[in-house]
């Protein structure tokens, strides 16, 4: 299996049979590198900000751009290393499952998701991980509690190691917005009305500030977002109406207490800004037996777009330092 080639694969879960939509980039059969296995973010988006990076930027009053194309993607052109993308359930290619009940979505779903695709696609015995925010909780509670021997290296990118850090991190991060801005967050918050357009305009200006500082959104980020409006369930049923107040079935998610199970080598990234605080990431480095901490000092939480040179010297460099 050469170049590019997508496909589904069954995902059954009880009597129901799902399909996972999956990408690969290179040679899954016959490369002499094992392949990364790229985990988006969400719960409930799509594999599509992961793929490209259009950078935008002016200077000195003069709008330059520069596209950097697919650049996880470019990894497989760069080193050889095949690289395999794929839609979680809920969103994007994969199946909708738009009556599936609220409890019907759960880590453990996704952990199963996981391991289904990386049977089918027969690379379980050998290939390294990359989850982004909450595709970085995923994989660290999959290396965490599933211990799989196949898992070689593994990469948790601008994710939390519990939700209830992460909430003190994004509190963090209002304070530092004017007092109006707060009580505003709040006041919706209190009366339900974040579906209103004044609470979805707050919720827009902190993404602006610690999600992604490109203005606009580069258009693979702005794809994600839209299908993750036009399918809501699974980030409503799991997060719930935004990041400010997170009431769905995730609010109490940790994985703090066994962190130390992680036995692959580890690569985090992170950066000041992030939505995703400094405090939520400590104990995957104080907990993790082989680990790398790296900080991109001009990012957000989008990384691979706002400093995309710097992102994958620090991958490829992981990669490459890590080799077994």
């Amino acid at each position: 299996m050469s170049g590019e080639s997508t496909g589904t694969v069954d995902f059954k879960v009880g009597a129901d049979t799902y399909q996972t939509w999956y990408k690969i980039v290179g040679d899954i059969r016959n490369s002499k590198y094992r392949p990364l296995v790229i985990v988006h973010g969400g719960p409930g988006m799509t594999h599509h900000y992961m793929l490209s990076v259009f950078l935008s930027y002016c200077e000195k009053g003069v709008c330059l751009t520069a596209d950097l194309h697919r650049p996880h993607e470019t990894i497989f052109a760069k080193t050889g290393i095949p690289v395999i993308f794929y839609d979680q359930i809920g969103n994007g290619s994969s199946s909708i499952c738009q009556n599936a009940p609220p409890e019907f979505w759960t880590p453990e779903l996704f952990m199963d998701e996981l391991d289904n695709i990386l049977k089918a696609l027969n690379v379980d015995k050998d290939y390294d991980l990359l989850g982004q925010s909450w595709g970085g909780m995923l994989v660290a509670q999959y290396a965490a509690t599933r211990v799989p021997k196949g898992l070689k290296r593994l990469i948790i990118a601008n994710a939390p190691a519990s939700m209830e850090l992460a909430s003190i991190g994004t509190d963090q991060l209002l304070e530092r917005f004017p007092p109006e801005f707060q009580q505003k967050v709040r006041k919706h918050e209190s009366e339900g009305t974040q579906e209103s357009e004044e609470y979805q305009g707050l919720v827009s200006e902190f993404y602006n500030k610690h999600v992604c500082t490109i203005n606009p959104w580069p258009k693979d980020v702005a794809t994600t977002f839209e299908l993750l409006v036009a399918n809501p369930g699974v980030y409503q049923a799991m997060v719930g109406p935004s990041e400010f107040n997170v009431i769905g079935s995730l609010k109490d998610w940790t994985i703090v207490d066994i962190i130390h199970k992680i036995t692959a080598p580890t690569l985090l990234i992170s950066a000041p800004l992030d939505e995703i605080q400094e405090v939520s990431v400590v104990p995957f480095f104080s907990k993790i037996p082989k680990v790398k901490w790296v900080e991109l000092q001009n990012s957000t939480h989008l990384g691979m777009y706002e400093e995309p040179e710097r992102y994958f010297e620090v991958l490829l460099n992981f990669l490459k330092d890590t080799a077994v």
